[in-house]
Parts: structure tokens; sequence; C-alpha cells
């Protein structure tokens, strides 16, 4: 029956203890946590799991820093993407989704990327429009693997609300964050995974979930 914008802020907090299996590069957490919120429910959580370092130094243990790199964490990136797109209402419309991304390398451990993204239509919305995010991202395994997160401005070119609780004049304007890894096949191509979230105003916040190949040049 349609969903409100109903948001606000909470504190986290967490207590871990981690065991380094024979000093690393495997290790075993657990952690708590405590969600505390003023006008919503309050939860405790414990969790237990198996973690890898990615990236360490030439000991094991938690505070050793990993190798330095000097070079930019990429130079150039151009990437097709195909994917879904999920609405975070109750009845989680779905959608085909299509996107092209251009990555540049600013230093080594951070970039930029401008995108078209077209999350598709669905009974909910359709919407399609370009971002520009910054990066914080990291190569492991001798560049061979990367990660990062990024966050940015998302402007709607096409934008159309459907269902309950649509606006009749919403923001063309809404925030892109963006988790993602690549692998890279050769010096030239790569295959990359992408997880992105839209946060609007206007109760129409979206899961893009892609895959797609790109070429580094």
């Amino acid at each position: 029956n349609g969903s409100d914008n109903d948001h606000g802020w909470g504190a986290l907090a967490s207590l871990s203890a981690t065991w380094y299996v024979n000093g690393g590069p495997w290790m075993v957490q657990a952690r708590y946590n405590r969600a505390q919120t003023r006008s919503s429910i309050k939860t405790n959580t414990l969790l237990l799991g198996v973690g890898y370092q990615l990236d360490r130094g030439d000991r094991g243990g938690p505070v050793v820093p990993p190798p330095s790199r000097t070079n930019n964490v990429t130079q150039n990136e151009f990437t097709v993407f195909l994917g879904g797109t999920i609405v975070n209402t109750f009845n989680s419309e779905t959608s085909f989704a299509k996107a092209i991304e251009y990555r540049r390398g600013l230093s080594r451990y951070l970039s930029g990327t401008v995108s078209y993204i077209n999350e598709g239509q669905n009974a909910a919305l359709r919407r399609n429009g370009v971002a520009a995010q910054l990066w914080v991202e990291r190569a492991f395994f001798n560049d061979k693997l990367t990660l990062g997160v990024g966050a940015g401005p998302y402007y709607a070119i096409d934008l159309s609300n459907h269902g309950q609780a649509a606006p009749e004049t919403p923001s063309r304007w809404s925030g892109l964050m963006t988790m993602s890894a690549s692998y890279r096949i050769n010096q030239q191509w790569s295959a990359r995974l992408s997880w992105n979230r839209t946060v609007t105003g206007y109760d129409r916040d979206t899961d893009i979930i892609m895959g797609g190949i790109g070429y580094r040049f």
C-alpha cells in the first residue's frame, strides 16, 4: 500500500574481538552491536564471522600497515553495465537497468566517475539520468582486484512517478551511493559489479545492482 519517506538518525556502538589465525591473513571476529534511536526500536545484535586480510604487511596482526602504492589506483576506464532496479516500497517493484560509466584515477586511493543510468520502468517509477561521484578505491592482489565506495549527485533527465505516495512535482536531484568491485582480466579488460543506492526526497529510493565489462586505457 505504498510507502512513507520516514528517515531519521541514530547511533551505532560496537565492541569486537578478533583472532588472527597464525598471525593472519585469516581471522575470526566476534562483534556486538547496539543500535540506539530516539523514535524507533533499539536493537542488540551478536555476530560471528570469518575474514581475510586483502592487503597485509610483512608480518601478521591488525596494526601492521600494508605496502603503499605510488601510482594512481587506475588510469581511464569505460564500462557498460546491465542489471536490475528494485524500488524501495512495500511492493519492491523491479525493472531492467543499464548504464555506461567513465572512471578516472585521481590519486593513489581516489577516483572519479561520470555515468548515465537508465533505471527502466515499472509500476512505481520511470527514471534515467546522469551522475558524478567521488570514490575511495583500493587495489589488491597485485592490482587484480579493486574495491571502492563512491557518492555524489544524481540528476534525473527523465522522471515519472506512479502509484501511491507519488508526488506531483518531485525534485530531479537525488543522491547516489555505490559500492563496487572490479576484477582486472588483463591490462585492457575488466569485469565490474556495482550496487547503487539512490537517495531521494519523494519516496522513490532504489537499489540498482549491475554487472559490466570495462575497457581500460
